[in-house]
């Protein structure tokens, strides 16, 4: 089986990077919950300023993959490579390490206080007599929101009062702000309208012209489509497989996360239906 995935990862390499090294791959990851396999023999990659759409069904692995990438699980078996180096992730400190943030869909955001408070969380900037140094933190604040969602202006208050999309802003920005290069996000617009979905991907795409690069685990194939370069399809834990969104239709992918079916234009996973 990991002959077939190493196949099938190395193929995929050659259709995205163009002679580039991949900043994160997961090489042949498992991990089991009460002797059912939650990920089962499941490699992927992700290049800089590339958006990887992760699919499948609720219990179909992919939450549980990036959760071992993120340190909250750590994995029974399998490598993760960071810029072509072994990495060693045992837990989400590790990961920042690495340059690896999640935001989550319940975002973690201290509600009572505004944005520049929740940027410095736990890494507040002190003043030379010891104080708060609440004008720095503003400034770093105002200069990383600028970069990132340049029609911010609500420094002043309480997150609590700001919109789905502009939480969502301040949460990446304290990401960005401390040298994330490889972001997670995690269903980013589940919780949100039409028009605060837009904004999410609006940031999305601001980040990858940044070279950051990005797995976005969604349930909406629409925005799947609209935001990632590549998509990967897992069920009951294993790799269906990847393909670069322009040689696929969505019917295709959905034929991969509901039949396990690999279609022409994807490379297969040790998941795929065979025949």
């Amino acid at each position: 089986m990991s002959e077939h995935q190493h196949a099938s990862s190395s193929a995929t390499v050659s259709a995205f990077s163009a002679g580039r090294k991949p900043i994160v791959e997961m090489r042949d990851i498992s991990i089991a919950f009460g002797g059912i396999k939650a990920v089962d023999h499941a490699s992927l990659e992700l290049y800089e300023g590339e958006v990887v759409g992760l699919l499948g069904h609720n219990g179909a692995g992919k939450s549980t993959l990036i959760k071992i990438l993120s340190g909250a699980y750590q994995r029974d078996h399998g490598d993760i490579y960071i810029r072509g180096e072994k990495a060693s992730i045992d837990n989400p400190r590790d990961a920042k390490r690495y340059g690896i943030e999640t935001i989550y869909q319940t975002l973690a955001l201290a509600d009572n206080v505004d944005a520049a408070a929740n940027l410095f969380l736990g890494r507040e900037l002190k003043t030379k007599w010891g104080t708060l140094d609440d004008v720095a933190m503003e400034a770093a604040t105002r200069e990383v929101m600028g970069r990132l969602n340049p029609n911010f202006r609500r420094f002043k208050e309480p997150v609590k009062k700001l919109s789905g999309g502009q939480r969502q802003s301040v949460a990446i920005a304290r990401a960005i702000h401390f040298n994330a290069n490889i972001l997670i996000m995690d269903e980013p617009t589940a919780a949100l309208g039409p028009q605060e979905t837009q904004q999410v991907s609006d940031l999305t795409l601001e980040l990858k012209k940044q070279g950051i690069g990005i797995f976005l685990i969604s349930h909406d194939i629409h925005d799947v489509f609209e935001l990632s370069d590549r998509v990967a399809v897992m069920k009951n834990g294993r790799i269906v497989g990847t393909a670069r969104v322009q040689d696929v239709t969505k019917d295709e992918v959905l034929g991969m996360i509901i039949l396990g079916k690999c279609p022409p234009g994807a490379i297969p996973g040790p998941g795929a239906l065979n025949g």
